[in-house]
């Protein structure tokens, strides 16, 4: 990988980590406001819901300027959307801002990645990209606890310069630590080198931009490879993003642990997907993509067990194994579909088309979470019918891929280069 690789990811890191410490925080904030426990999982909801709205036009903004500069504006505008916070803006409200950078950001993040490596390193690079992502996601998650924790803000107001700058309750004081990660994303975001990859005058009318979009969603779910990797990351996306909550709220149920303990559980399920993600990099290459698929199905499963543990012992270790099954599967499917976009479509638009199918799931299954929550099902059932679904729901992929190859040998289209 060159230089230029690595600068991405370093952006990444940081941008991620902000966006993973912010959600725990602004997680303590809704306490604080004593809100209902249903609008805990809106938070998401809404961060996500510019991925869905936006989609149609982020693919063409990504695919205007360079990547690094799309980068940088997005990142100022998470940035924003924290600072938000600090004037007591809702962190509903406030999390959506940082939620519509981040549906900017993501096509131009992934995108440049298609524009600067050839197709053969793709998964080694996404497992590199979701292997530090998830490192992020650790961290992040665990920053947050910690901030939001009672002594660590303690002795974070015990500074004079807080004082100084007007920083003097709990939750302002992890903000402002937050805000440091965006901005050090943003300085790597400014050296970014420019991939000398141009794309053809990018439409600017909202109503051909929605036409636009249409055509490259129906193109990618008819192609036979694109479809199938199209709905695994479909799948994942929300069944991941549906799991964070499921396991802060298991923790408390079944384990006892209040929010700045359960967000370590968080980071134990990101251990396990960033050495699967690096275990897959290292392994499966892009012709044997689709191969890791029954491991959807056995994870599935194994997230059923879950409702056996009561013990932190032993939810350690199911946490890593759960992680580690999603990250091996889910990192070259991510990567296929990567590649299969940047053959049929620009890279800007596969992913944005990519971003409005995982991010309307990840709609989907937070308010069905919510809903669940708000009616106060047993967190034991809530997990049962989510192991269940994921299940199911990967094996009738598998059928429909296995459909697929008896039509046509799909498989040989891997590898194959843009027209």
């Amino acid at each position: 990988m060159n230089r230029g690789f690595y600068t991405i990811m370093a952006a990444q890191f940081f941008s991620s980590l902000a966006d993973n410490a912010l959600l725990i925080a602004a997680i303590a904030l809704l306490t604080v406001m004593e809100s209902p426990e249903w609008m805990t999982p809106l938070l998401k909801l809404f961060f996500v819901l510019s991925y869905v709205l936006l989609a149609a036009f982020v693919g063409a903004f990504a695919d205007a300027l360079p990547k690094g500069r799309v980068m940088f504006i997005t990142n100022l505008i998470k940035i924003a959307g924290c600072r938000m916070m600090f004037f007591h803006v809702h962190p509903l409200l406030a999390y959506a801002v940082v939620g519509f950078g981040a549906a900017a950001y993501s096509p131009a993040k992934y995108g440049i990645l298609t524009e600067l490596l050839p197709a053969e390193k793709l998964v080694a690079a996404n497992g590199w990209i979701e292997g530090l992502t998830v490192s992020s996601i650790i961290l992040g998650t665990v920053m947050g606890g910690a901030l939001v924790n009672p002594k660590v803000a303690a002795y974070l107001l015990s500074f004079d310069g807080f004082h100084m700058i007007g920083i003097d309750t709990p939750a302002e004081a992890a903000l402002c630590i937050i805000s440091l990660a965006y901005v050090l994303a943003a300085l790597f975001n400014l050296k970014i080198p420019d991939t000398g990859a141009r794309y053809a005058h990018q439409e600017r009318n909202p109503i051909k931009l929605i036409v636009d979009f249409a055509g490259c969603f129906k193109t990618l779910w008819k192609d036979r490879l694109g479809q199938i990797s199209l709905a695994v990351t479909t799948l994942f996306w929300g069944a991941g993003a549906t799991l964070q909550f499921i396991v802060l709220k298991w923790a408390e149920s079944s384990l006892g642990m209040p929010l700045d303990k359960a967000a370590i559980l968080q980071g134990i399920v990101a251990v396990g997907v960033a050495l699967g993600a690096v275990a897959a990099a290292r392994f499966v290459p892009l012709k044997k993509s689709l191969t890791v698929m029954p491991l959807g199905v056995i994870m599935g499963f194994v997230v059923l067990a879950m409702t056996m543990v009561d013990s932190i012992w032993y939810a350690y270790p199911l946490l890593v194994i759960i992680g580690a099954l999603s990250g091996y599967f889910v990192v070259p499917m991510n990567a296929l579909l990567q590649h299969r976009g940047h053959v049929l479509m620009s890279a800007g638009h596969s992913i944005a088309v990519q971003n409005f199918n995982e991010n309307l799931s990840v709609l989907t299954m937070l308010m069905i979470y919510a809903l669940m929550v708000k009616i106060d099902l047993n967190i034991n059932i809530v997990i049962g019918m989510f192991g269940l679904f994921v299940s199911g729901i990967m094996y009738l992929i598998m059928r429909r891929h296995a459909a697929n190859q008896r039509q046509h040998d799909s498989l040989s289209l891997i590898g194959e280069a843009k027209h």
